[in-house]
């Protein structure tokens, strides 16, 4: 269902009830689809499976063995000096 903002704004209980009930809802804005209201269940559905940005910073590419030993033996002071 289509929902102009203002009204979707007076009714939300409507609009979050209607989302659980019928499948998600569009606010609109100025008759432009704006934003989609989604049951909770619909939106774990659409992220069931997608990586986490964690899986995605750990998933990067494998450091080779030269690149490792120069993270390894570079110093361990910072690299200029700073005053707080």
């Amino acid at each position: 269902m289509e929902w102009p903002l203002q009204d979707a704004k007076n009714q939300f209980s409507k609009v979050v009830q209607k989302a659980r009930h019928e499948g998600p809802q569009e606010i609109t804005v100025r008759g432009e689809r704006t934003a989609i209201v989604l049951s909770a269940r619909d939106y774990d559905a659409l992220r069931a499976g997608r990586p986490t940005l964690v899986d995605d910073l750990l998933g990067g590419p494998a450091w080779d063995d030269e690149f490792t030993d120069a993270v390894d033996t570079r110093s361990k002071s910072p690299s200029r000096d700073v005053a707080f």
